[in-house]
């Protein structure tokens, strides 16, 4: 078996820096998805061709994208940077690049939040140690508030025209490939993005701009479709599940329920690494399903996080539903035909549990590299925990994908062996104080220490790893 760094090294790499980048960008939009979903459920039933319009209801519409999601992101990105004192600035920045633009300003909210974070903790910094005893507070309020001021007349006269004009550009060239008939070869694209952790810098960064802008003039966008579609990953499980052998079959019916109606893609992600002749199968799946999309004229009024069927359904504007679920169910056939020739052919071995093992770490791999993290090849790490722990929480960056199926899994281990604990999951830079024990990801260990010092850290590879929360749960009978 050959290493696996040898898969997953370049840090440094055009994909390595757009797989942070996006890392970054989800870590400003996931945590605010809640927001998202309300407004296109407020968007989906009241407006003029809504389920139930409502011209008064209607209203918040406007202001909801134009203000409330904008900030939510500026002030989530300068949280990111530089916690609660970071996020009030780069929201106050952020209200200047979108007071006065026509367009909703989620590209400006992406750039001046995150910037309104870093410029109070370089003052932070510059002033640490240096304000006389009892002008603390005094130098904090009065530095934020210049500060964000500042960066918002900024960002009002200078930063937006030019980032309206980069939006435009954007929506005019978006517009263009869709006239031409193009939209459906972006899966070529779109599909390996996905399974190399490109998806966020993808969906967030891009997409997701574009589609709210449609939804704003059209009040529907394709654009939420593309890379949410669960179709193609869907094809290929079912086509583990019919066809494959070992422990890729066994497995596969699991990560079916997992990844079509919990929404998590990347629990299929290592069957497709298991035989890399199936992202033909995944892309062919892509364009027949954006095809459709295009045909039907199908779209969302949201952006579906995450990407579950119920999701999809829930987001789907009125009198919309049966083009959306065309363009998945085609998506999921021809992946799903393609996949089945593919798995068919395939030997026994390619789908062992040892090749199972190592596909899951090449994602483990990729999905570190995404954050900015040095991949090291570690052992999963289970200390010995002294005395019963109350509140065990599973952390990941941004505390609801693959933290949450980890959460699950133990959850069931202890009860199974009459344990019983609290077990939760959350953010890393959110876990509640009363947790005694933290399961997260190696890169992530150091982050989590700085949050609860106190808590026991608890390394693993892959959430999904059972022999570590079996070891774990024989570690505490003991």
């Amino acid at each position: 078996m050959q290493n696996t760094n040898v898969l997953i090294t370049g840090g440094g790499s055009v994909k390595a820096k757009l797989q942070r980048l996006g890392g970054f960008l989800a870590g400003m939009v996931i945590p605010n998805i809640g927001a998202f979903i309300a407004w296109g459920l407020i968007t989906a039933f009241f407006i003029p061709t809504g389920w139930i319009p409502n011209e008064h209801l209607a209203k918040l519409v406007g202001p909801m994208i134009t203000y409330l999601l904008p900030i939510l992101i500026g002030y989530t990105g300068g949280k990111l940077v530089y916690d609660v004192r970071g996020g009030v600035v780069g929201a106050i920045a952020t209200a200047g690049i979108i007071i006065g633009s026509s367009i909703p300003m989620f590209l400006g909210a992406m750039l001046m939040g995150p910037l309104g974070g870093y410029v109070i903790k370089k003052f932070d910094e510059l002033v640490e140690g240096k304000i006389p005893a009892g002008f603390e507070m005094l130098v904090n309020n009065f530095s934020a508030g210049i500060l964000g001021g500042l960066l918002a007349i900024l960002a009002f006269l200078f930063i937006e025209p030019v980032v309206n004009g980069i939006s435009v550009g954007l929506g005019a060239a978006a517009q263009w490939v869709t006239n031409k008939g193009l939209l459906p070869l972006i899966a070529i694209f779109i599909e390996p993005g996905k399974i190399l952790f490109l998806n966020n810098a993808i969906n967030h960064g891009i997409l997701a701009p574009l589609g709210v802008a449609e939804v704003k003039e059209f009040g529907k966008s394709i654009f939420f479709l593309l890379e949410t579609n669960p179709g193609p990953g869907l094809g290929v499980l079912l086509a583990y599940w019919l066809f494959g052998k070992g422990d890729a079959k066994q497995s596969a019916p699991g990560a079916i329920i997992i990844h079509f109606f919990g929404g998590i893609h990347e629990i299929y992600f290592p069957y497709v690494l298991m035989n890399p002749a199936l992202l033909l199968a995944v892309i062919g799946g892509g364009m027949a399903a954006n095809a459709t999309f295009v045909l039907t004229k199908a779209g969302l009024v949201a952006t579906p996080s995450p990407g579950s069927i119920f999701a999809e359904i829930a987001m789907a504007p009125k009198g919309g539903l049966l083009p959306v679920l065309a363009g998945i169910t085609v998506g999921a056939v021809v992946s799903f035909l393609i996949a089945s020739v593919i798995v068919k052919r395939a030997s026994e071995e390619s789908m062992s549990a040892e090749s199972m093992t190592f596909a899951r770490s090449i994602v483990s791999g990729l999905k570190a590299q995404s954050k900015g993290q040095k991949v090291e090849e570690v052992n999963p790490s289970v200390q010995k925990i002294e005395g019963m722990p109350k509140m065990i929480v599973f952390a990941c960056d941004a505390g609801m994908g693959s933290s949450a199926m980890g959460e699950t899994i133990l959850k069931k281990k202890l009860k199974e062996a009459g344990l019983d604990i609290v077990v939760k999951h959350s953010a890393v830079n959110q876990i509640p104080k009363e947790a005694d024990v933290v399961f997260t990801q190696e890169n992530l260990a150091e982050r989590a220490s700085q949050v609860v010092p106190h808590a026991k850290i608890v390394t693993v590879k892959n959430f999904l790893d059972n022999t570590v929360y079996d070891e774990f749960v024989k570690n505490l009978k003991k």
